[in-house]
């Protein structure tokens, strides 16, 4: 029963995913319409032009989705359909650019229609599209090509990065699935021959398999955000910092190299993540040199001072530990970042006899921690949840202290569990 529940729950979130699949491109016509109405932009089409174009998408979508779902099994049609889209997010893209919100969608369809490479094919051109609509229109193409190669390569990182996890997460669904129908056979032989304890072999197996989906998908959330999160932020902060000094080449030029480095790196840890390999500066340093190689890194891009302190007697931790303090470290100044508006930061860490700390305090604007011992992020954000669940698992604990205007400190202290030498 728990078995057939769980699957019914995960067929109904798939039918009510796919519902808003099939609702989403009206949304984002409706949405490009409106705006196009009420702000048109300049050497826009025409209302009128604008409106036939407009209500000729939303039929093709209505006349292949929405009236006949069960299409999307035939893959020659959906390629036409595909296709039929794209051209019409194009024109529409053309017409004003406010119908990026439209031509998003073929980032979503892409993986709902298509099939194999064609996925691929199908998010660069949407890419394409959004950074044409993002920069102003096709004017941005002929006026300002380099703000939109970094558009198009922002899109395609961003999608990209997103599209890979989608893909690794539908082949790992996939060996789940063969998975489950290997269970169930071996579950069916065995309550053949002991009858009284199938229930509660079927109960236990169910359990065990949610629990490790659940930590992997836990696991893969944590990662996410100490990798393409964080890392998509600075690469937003670069491009923001060198759109505002295009003036000034060498300046403008710095922030280009430092967006394009950050997307690089970003993409590393994301695939070492998905592998569960650790962080590569572990790999090459010991945990006091990669704090201060990070150290350095944050502070060349964010021009605030970061002072990195040892205490104690530096020995080989198990690598979990490692991994736990480095990620803390990452969040911590991933934070002062962007809420502490501090002028200096400090790491420290100290090696006790049974436990390891790694203090971060900073100069900043602070906040009231009687009332909210750990500051959410902006929409309810993930940071110091993840940190707090990370430190936890390894049996440590985070304790956050701050007063405004005071500035904000935070401990994470876990067990000293010795690990080999590297």
């Amino acid at each position: 029963m728990t078995c057939n529940g769980g699957h019914d729950r995960l067929t109904g979130w798939r039918e009510r995913e796919a519902s808003l699949y099939r609702v989403f491109p009206f949304g984002g016509l409706a949405l490009g319409t409106l705006l196009a109405l009420v702000a048109p932009a300049p050497r826009s089409l025409g209302a009128m032009p604008t409106l036939v174009v407009a209500a000729a998408a939303g039929c093709w979508v209505a006349w292949f989705i929405t009236l006949h779902p069960g299409w999307q099994s035939r893959r020659g049609l959906m390629a036409v359909y595909y296709a039929g889209l794209l051209t019409f997010a194009a024109v529409l893209v053309a017409a004003s650019p406010w119908y990026g919100f439209f031509a998003w969608v073929g980032y979503i369809h892409a993986f709902s229609v298509l099939r194999t490479h064609w996925r691929i094919v199908g998010v660069v051109i949407t890419a394409t599209l959004v950074a044409t609509s993002q920069g102003g229109g096709l004017t941005v193409v002929t006026s300002n090509l380099p703000l939109w190669l970094l558009l198009v390569l922002f899109n395609l990182v961003v999608a990209g990065s997103v599209s890979w996890f989608a893909m690794v997460a539908e082949q790992e669904d996939a060996k789940r699935r063969r998975l489950v129908v290997e269970l169930g056979e071996a579950n069916r032989q065995l309550t053949e021959t002991v009858r009284e304890n199938a229930g509660l072999h079927a109960q236990l197996l169910t359990q065990a398999r949610e629990a490790g989906v659940l930590d992997e998908r836990q696991r893969m959330a944590r990662e996410i955000h100490d990798t393409l999160a964080q890392g998509l932020t600075g690469i937003i902060t670069q491009l923001e910092a060198a759109e505002q000094t295009r003036d000034r080449s060498a300046d403008w030029r710095r922030h280009v190299d430092n967006a394009l480095a950050l997307a690089r790196e970003s993409l590393t840890e994301a695939r070492r993540s998905v592998r569960a390999v650790r962080p590569e500066t572990l790999e090459t340093a010991r945990l006091p040199d990669a704090l201060v190689e990070l150290g350095g890194r944050w502070s060349a891009l964010n021009g605030v001072r970061a002072e990195v302190a040892t205490t104690g007697t530096p020995r080989p931790l198990h690598p979990e530990i490692e991994v736990t303090l480095l990620r803390a470290a990452q969040e911590a100044l991933a934070n002062v970042a962007r809420h502490a508006e501090a002028s200096r930061v400090g790491l420290t860490l100290s090696y006790m006899t049974d436990r390891v700390t790694l203090d971060v305090r900073d100069d900043g604007t602070g906040f009231d921690s009687t009332d909210q011992p750990v500051p959410r992020e902006p929409g309810g954000g993930y940071g110091l949840t993840a940190m707090r669940q990370r430190v936890t698992q390894v049996g440590g604990e985070v304790a956050v202290e701050s007063e405004p205007g005071s500035g904000t400190a935070i401990s994470a202290s876990v067990p000293a569990l010795p690990g080999g030498a590297g």
